[in-house]
């Protein structure tokens, strides 16, 4: 905690240790999991012999939500329904705050709910359940490998039976897709990248813990890249499946012969949704960024392949542009549809939805190889104002189900294929929910039952049926994994808020109120500064940064959706690039003042990480005297160490000032980071220190380490030290700066008990 030198004599440190005694909740917040793994708590039960973590009773007698009761929640993920259409297959997972862990289990229900009860009860997590042979027996993955049972419904209710061990691969297994015929199975696993060990050079090195590299990307976001990502074929009997038969030596590299280890799916974060099996089991098409080093850290060039499982040959059917994603064949194999950004190097472009029809023709030569041929390739979502997400496609191939974050909500919408089209919104603004893509749809002449997950400010994520018919939208839970423990807290409540910004726009702000609020009472405030910075504060929840929390512990939550958020179409999202220090902070501010003319609203801080610590810091040097404390967690503080440390050099060769290269040649079509090959060997830089853009230079000049020296509120920063996107010298060295100008040291504040 900081306090300016010149605040001195006992009135000021008084001052000071008062602000600080409110901030303790802040602290607490942050600080809640480094906390809460010190001690064990009577709300967790675990079973010490097997190690199994049960599901969590905990009795709250005071009605306040912390972060003990916060951990006890069940996570509810993966949902999966029965060939049958009338079981859901899904995983819970449970935390055990003794151990710091955690570990999912298989549930079972039917599709409205009923009948619910647990498969297994395992001390290591199991995952990936996936229905098959008709519903007789599932497939999933523990310990790395994947696993073969048979289900079986006895009086008791359902079992797993003759479990047993298929796959033996070394690497481990990630994920894994079953083929729609279920002769072959994909799965993903690791390869050696091209970063290499001292053993890798000399034998002899073996105990020498160096990395060596002579390219870029050697690091992704929490890992050094010493391993990537592949995917695998080989094929399965599940009649008469043998145990560990699924081995590297019968396995097949969808990615064997590319010059470079290419990732598949692509890192941090992407997982087997990048990959798709054909109706017909013989085609994979899959999303690829087949770039290394320099141009794979400068470019979201990603493009869509198909796979030919037969014959081993590859086919590039959509290239060039930026980021082409999460390709989904038609359920009669027609079509293929895929998510896609047009400009390269720009990660926050729109999101469109795109089709195409695929045929198919034969090869000349003794091959014989089939050869796909895409006609009628469109944009569904081409006057549509928001980002489109994980397409599902109907039953009967005339439609596309997706989410899209529109006005601060996460709703569900459908694309029509086929005749005029159009999009249609099925949940409307009036239902305050953040929607995942169904997961199950059933069609019955105009009405439409789709099986999904949701989750607000109030909840975390639980199954949901909707049911369409026309123009009226119904909801029903289909679990309630949580309710006995929410149901024992006090309630918040949400307002949504249109603030006026500075340049006349209005600019919707989430406010949520702490329990039993009284408005002719004052209450302390939290200010979120949103990450990103291109993302959105939604009715979604967070066990990272939890607002019913916040809210429980007697603050009102303020959170603006300021210049950069996705929900508001892509003027508003695309305005922050080349301006991080202009009308987004201004946004801040509006929404700030706005609050503190409220007579309740007494102390306000605001915290932020990532880009939100950006946040934190600028304001640190331009508030006057609007905020009373200030939390930054993983905050960018020099722009030009960050240039310099950082990973995904796209985001700030773009976002910083590097947007003049991306005009559109003579084609329409976007240049990208690729360059002319004049300057910096053949990457363009224009996002760079040492570019002469004037949106780049007026981004460093403006960076927040330069206004240290007009710093006088309390800050306290948190950064974690596997954080590569933004490396921990960054909050170090706004920590240091704080302490080198001489600002007063408050010591950590305790754990409230």
């Amino acid at each position: 905690m900081q306090q300016k030198k010149s605040m001195t004599g006992n009135r000021h440190i008084r001052t000071a240790l008062q602000v600080l005694s409110w901030m303790a909740g802040i602290a607490c917040i942050v600080y809640a999991v480094s906390f809460l793994v010190k001690r064990s708590y009577d709300i967790m039960k675990k079973n010490t012999e097997t190690g199994y973590i049960a599901k969590p009773e905990p009795v709250v007698t005071d009605g306040k939500m912390t972060p003990e009761i916060m951990l006890s929640l069940g996570k509810v993920s993966d949902p999966q329904v029965s060939p049958d259409g009338t079981l859901i297959l899904y995983n819970v997972s449970y935390t055990c705050i003794e151990e710091n862990r955690s570990c999912s289990n298989i549930y079972l229900c039917r599709t409205d709910g009923s009948q619910k009860q647990q498969l297994s009860a395992r001390a290591e997590s199991i995952s990936n359940a996936r229905w098959c042979d008709g519903g007789r027996k599932i497939m999933y993955l523990q310990k790395g490998q994947i696993w073969l049972a048979e289900l079986k419904l006895t009086k008791k209710g359902w079992s797993m039976r003759n479990e047993e061990q298929i796959s033996d691969i070394p690497a481990g297994v990630s994920e894994f897709s079953l083929s729609p015929d279920e002769t072959r199975i994909m799965y993903t696993s690791r390869v050696k990248s091209n970063v290499q060990k001292p053993a890798d050079i000399y034998s002899d090195l073996g105990k020498a813990d160096a990395i060596a590299t002579d390219d870029l990307m050697y690091r992704h976001w929490d890992h050094w890249v010493l391993e990537i990502p592949h995917t695998f074929v080989a094929g399965i009997n599940l009649k008469s499946a043998k145990p560990k038969n699924i081995r590297p030596d019968n396995s097949t590299d969808i990615l064997a012969g590319e010059k470079e280890p290419y990732e598949l799916p692509a890192e941090p974060f992407g997982g087997i949704e990048q990959l798709s099996w054909s109706p017909d089991s013989r085609t994979i098409a899959y999303s690829c960024k087949k770039l290394a080093g320099k141009a794979y850290a400068f470019s979201t060039d990603s493009d869509i392949y198909l796979y030919d499982v037969e014959s081993g040959s590859t086919v590039r059917i959509v290239s060039g542009g930026g980021y082409d994603t999460n390709p989904v064949w038609s359920p009669d194999g027609s079509r293929l549809c895929w998510i896609s950004m047009e400009r390269d190097g720009y990660e926050a472009d729109k999101q469109r939805l795109m089709v195409a029809e695929i045929g198919w023709k034969t090869s000349g030569g003794s091959s014989g190889a089939r050869m796909p041929a895409m006609e009628n390739v469109r944009d569904l979502t081409e006057g549509f104002r928001y980002n489109a997400s994980s397409p599902v496609w109907s039953p009967a191939s005339d439609g596309i189900y997706f989410n899209a974050l529109a006005e601060g909500l996460q709703g569900l919408f459908m694309a029509g294929v086929t005749g005029e089209g159009g999009i249609t919104r099925l949940t409307g603004e009036d239902l305050w929910y953040d929607f995942s893509s169904p997961f199950h749809i059933e069609a019955s002449g105009k009405d439409t039952t789709l099986l999904a997950s949701y989750c607000s400010m109030d909840f975390p994520t639980e199954l949901v049926a909707i049911s369409v018919s026309g123009d009226r939208t119904t909801l029903t839970p289909v679990t309630h994994e949580n309710d006995a423990i929410l149901g024992q807290l006090k309630k918040t409540v949400t307002e949504a808020r249109h603030i006026r910004t500075v340049d006349g726009k209005d600019m919707l702000t989430w406010v949520i109120y702490p329990p039993e609020f009284d408005e002719n009472k004052v209450y302390p405030s939290i200010l979120i500064c949103l990450g990103g910075p291109q993302s959105t504060l939604s009715q979604g929840w967070s066990y990272r940064w939890n607002y019913r929390l916040m809210a429980s512990q007697g603050y009102v939550v303020v959170l603006p959706n300021r210049r950069g958020t996705t929900a508001f179409g892509q003027e508003w999202t695309e305005q922050i690039s080349g301006d991080y220090c202009g009308l987004n902070i201004q946004d801040y501010i509006s929404a700030a003042k706005e609050l503190k003319a409220e007579k309740y609203i007494g102390k306000m801080a605001a915290c932020g990480a990532s880009y939100g610590g950006y946040s934190v810091y600028y304001l640190c040097g331009v508030h006057g005297d609007l905020f009373d404390a200030f939390v930054a967690h993983a905050g960018i503080f020099n722009e030009e160490h960050m240039y310099l440390t950082t990973e995904e050099m796209w985001f700030p060769n773009w976002d910083n000032g590097g947007l003049h290269e991306y005009e559109a040649d003579l084609d329409g079509r976007h240049t990208g980071p690729a360059g002319d090959g004049e300057t910096f060997g053949g990457i363009r830089q224009g996002g760079s220190p040492w570019s002469t853009a004037e949106a780049a230079k007026r981004h460093y000049a403006n960076s927040p380490h330069k206004l240290v020296t007009n710093w006088h509120t309390p800050l306290l920063v948190t950064h974690g030290g596997m954080d590569f996107r933004v490396p921990v010298d960054q909050g170090m060295a706004a920590f240091n700066a704080a302490q080198m100008l001489s600002l007063i040291h408050i010591s950590e504040p305790t754990r409230p008990e």
